[in-house]
């Protein structure tokens, strides 16, 4: 463990909105945010969550060869129905299309964390797993959520931190900030190991 000093340089591998704000709930300190530019094609038969730690290693893999000197944080999230992966829907018409095949249906989520410490040229990940079980949706409420809340840009078309929470019959996970897209609860001790003091 790096002694106590200087909090280090801290980059998030990410542009998303929601794990910047999920990243806040930890620091007090000013961390930036970097574009990792990563290819996140799925390889054949590739497992749901090999493919969310391969992403999360290559986006702070890409983020940390420009950053000396800091801690780079990657994640990704990958949901599957089944064999089918979910991805962000980018449309009303996808985003329905989603929820009405998961309703009534468990979707996992398998949420990556890859933290590296390019001081040390040390790289430490995590996995996390969360089971959501959906209600029985109706086409009218998938219509209404999908309208009121535009989750257009979230794999699994909801929001779990707003009004998608109605949608489900039970979450079961260790984390709950994971579905969100960052699981804190394991990056809160990966940075705490690599010298940050938290709380």
């Amino acid at each position: 463990m790096i002694q106590a000093g200087p909090s280090p340089r801290i980059v998030l591998a990410s542009t998303s909105r929601y794990r910047a704000e999920l990243l806040r709930r930890l620091l007090l300190q000013q961390f930036e945010q970097a574009a990792p530019g990563t290819d996140e094609a799925t390889w054949p038969g590739e497992a749901p969550g090999a493919r969310a730690l391969r992403l999360a290693i290559a986006k702070a893999e890409a983020v940390a060869a420009l950053h000396p000197d800091s801690l780079v944080i990657g994640s990704d999230q990958v949901a599957a129905l089944d064999d089918r992966l979910l991805d962000k829907p980018g449309n009303p018409q996808n985003a329905c299309a989603q929820l009405a095949a998961s309703s009534g249906r468990e979707v996992l989520f398998h949420t990556a964390l890859c933290v590296i410490d390019t001081r040390q040229h040390r790289q430490h990940t995590h996995v996390d797993l969360t089971r959501v079980r959906f209600r029985p949706l109706q086409a009218d409420e998938i219509l209404r959520y999908v309208e009121r809340e535009q989750p257009l840009d979230c794999a699994g078309s909801f929001k779990c931190e707003g009004l998608g929470i109605s949608l489900f019959e039970t979450i079961d996970n260790h984390d709950p900030s994971a579905l969100i897209g960052l699981p804190l609860i394991a990056l809160a001790r990966l940075l705490r190991e690599a010298g940050v003091a938290l709380p």
